[in-house]
């Protein structure tokens, strides 16, 4: 089985429910108050050894409790913690979630998540990285080292997964570094320029990051599932009907299903199939990593088992290679 290899943030999530989003200059009342282990990176890899994959953390905490409590997390989860950071003097992320109405406004500190160079991947890399393993990152630790993680994860022969999120202005020489992409409605359009509100207007958006060079897309469109664009396959994912009650960890679980999915050697569709189930459970939960469901749970929702060989040794992987 391909190990996946996780360059991502770590945060912990101080989360508050509340009617409605409070003005500028206003204080509303809130309710059940919590505090989780997450972050984009740490999410995506819990979803991953969840539901199967063999993960190994690359990535800083600062020295305090935080820290302490989310690589405790990790490791409780069966993610490898051995290449996670502990750095003095420097806070560990965190993320202030407000929750209405089962959506979710966020806002970042990323403290020690910024830390870690170009170097540090490369050296995680030379340590673990063999040709065929998933390399997945976000958009939540340095930026210069991220886009340097994926360059150098591709010119090893190492699957690349990137979540392009929190959005931003990418280099055009980076996306040829991306085997498949996983982007929201509101990072397509600001990545694109195109906003996917419709099936017609969501191909025009995929099929301009397939021209910059990426081989598979995927847009996650929350209650409207995902469409996934690799080659000639277009798939159109709806998810199963659930009660919605936190949607903080959904896409974050979409993503570590994908990277569990390549790992274990799902076809395309399979894959599809997991995310899209995986990710609608993790809303019906509160929280980010408590809510990503286990590989049975999945299992049950989709109402059929994976077969035992292709969840003991790899297979021919994702479409679109």
């Amino acid at each position: 089985m391909s190990k996946v290899i996780v360059f991502g943030s770590l945060n912990m999530d101080l989360t508050i429910e509340c009617d409605r989003m409070p003005r500028m200059g206003e204080t509303l009342t809130g309710r059940n108050f919590l505090l989780n282990a997450g972050g984009k990176g740490a999410n995506q890899a819990v979803a991953a050894a969840r539901l199967g994959a063999d993960v190994h953390m690359l990535g800083a905490v600062g020295a305090d409790v935080f820290g302490d409590s989310l690589r405790a997390s990790l490791e409780q989860a069966g993610v490898d913690c051995g290449r996670l950071q502990r750095i003095e003097g420097t806070p560990t992320g965190v993320a202030s979630i407000t929750r209405v109405a089962g959506d979710n406004c966020i806002v970042l500190d990323p403290g020690a998540n910024h830390v870690l160079r170009p170097k540090d991947v490369k050296a995680a890399l030379d340590e673990l990285a063999h040709p065929g393993d998933i390399f997945l990152t976000q958009l939540e630790c340095d930026i210069p080292s991220t886009f340097a993680g994926l360059a150098e994860a591709h010119r090893r022969g190492l699957y690349t997964i990137f979540n392009s999120a929190p959005a931003v202005s990418v280099p055009r020489e980076t996306w040829k570094s991306v085997d498949l992409v996983c982007l929201n409605e509101t990072e397509c359009e600001i990545v694109t320029g195109v906003f996917p509100d419709s099936d017609d207007a969501a191909r025009r958006a995929m099929e301009l990051l397939v021209s910059w060079g990426v081989s598979t897309v995927a847009l996650t469109l929350g209650a409207q599932g995902s469409r996934v664009l690799s080659g000639d396959t277009w798939i159109v994912s709806l998810p199963p009907s659930v009660e919605v009650v936190d949607t903080t960890g959904a896409g974050d679980t979409y993503i570590g299903a994908l990277a569990m999915a390549r790992a274990r050697g799902l076809s395309l569709e399979e894959a599809i199939a997991w995310a899209t189930h995986a990710s609608a459970l993790a809303c019906t939960r509160l929280g980010a990593q408590q809510a990503i469901p286990s590989a049975s749970d999945v299992m049950s929702s989709l109402g059929t088992g994976v077969p035992e060989d292709k969840m003991s040794s790899p297979g021919t992987g994702l479409a679109g290679d």
